[in-house]
């Protein structure tokens, strides 16, 4: 291993690797954001008492999480440019080429993903709402908005930390994936490194170690927030 060439300035690779890891990082944080606000609106049609919502968001859920991660990259990528000149074409008569942003692009792909594990988390927390929390806010006179905010979603939320710190670790190792279509994040920055140093083993070990230090930090920071979530509760 050549260590002097993870050095910052022209002659190493550590600021490449640097940005890289930032990139992954906004990649990671807007997909996941992306994906819970996703998970709540397709939990919800689980939830509804319609069974077309609900069969609506069983097909999002079952194709998302039953094809692989890099399929759905390539959909997005290449459907999303043709859809996109499809309709330039047809509304502004654009014949030119068009294509998706390759950040937008990432944060669709990945966040589809994080969505799919995210409605099954939320769904879940949703049901493990003790009924009789909900009965007795209504004996008392409370509104449904006040229902809603000041029982629902304290005990959703604290109920489905767990599983959407998962979703998290999860969506932070998939941008990874995203390198396939170009987008400069960890791996891309590693692959481009290696390829003009001739040693592979270097930066994909730093790879390697970015990324493990990034889900420690996370991993860390959901405990502290299940901690904070679940003050005041008594565990029998």
């Amino acid at each position: 291993m050549d260590f002097s060439l993870l050095v910052f300035g022209d002659d190493g690779w550590g600021d490449e690797m640097l940005r890289g890891a930032l990139m992954t990082m906004a990649v990671a944080a807007c997909s996941y954001l992306l994906g819970v606000v996703i998970g709540v609106f397709f939990a919800s049609l689980k939830l509804s008492q319609y069974i077309m919502l609900r069969y609506a968001a069983d097909i999002y859920t079952t194709v998302v999480r039953g094809i692989p991660e890099l399929l759905v990259i390539y959909l997005v990528f290449f459907g999303g440019g043709a859809l996109l000149r499809s309709l330039a074409s047809g509304i502004f008569g654009y014949d030119g080429y068009i294509d998706l942003p390759l950040f937008i692009t990432g944060v669709v792909c990945i966040g589809l993903s994080a969505g799919a594990y995210s409605t099954e988390v939320i769904r879940g927390a949703v049901l493990a709402v003790p009924v009789g929390q909900i009965e007795a806010a209504k004996a008392i006179g409370m509104s449904t908005s006040k229902r809603f905010w000041r029982v629902l979603v304290p005990q959703v939320s604290r109920f489905a930390l767990p599983g959407l710190g998962n979703v998290w670790q999860l969506t932070l190792k998939e941008t990874s994936l995203i390198s396939v279509i170009g987008l400069v994040e960890i791996m891309r920055s590693a692959g481009v490194a290696s390829g003009s140093t001739k040693e592979p083993f270097t930066f994909y070990l730093l790879a390697g170690v970015l990324y493990l230090g990034l889900t420690s930090i996370s991993n860390r920071g959901f405990l502290r927030a299940e901690a904070w979530a679940s003050k005041g509760v008594r565990v029998s």
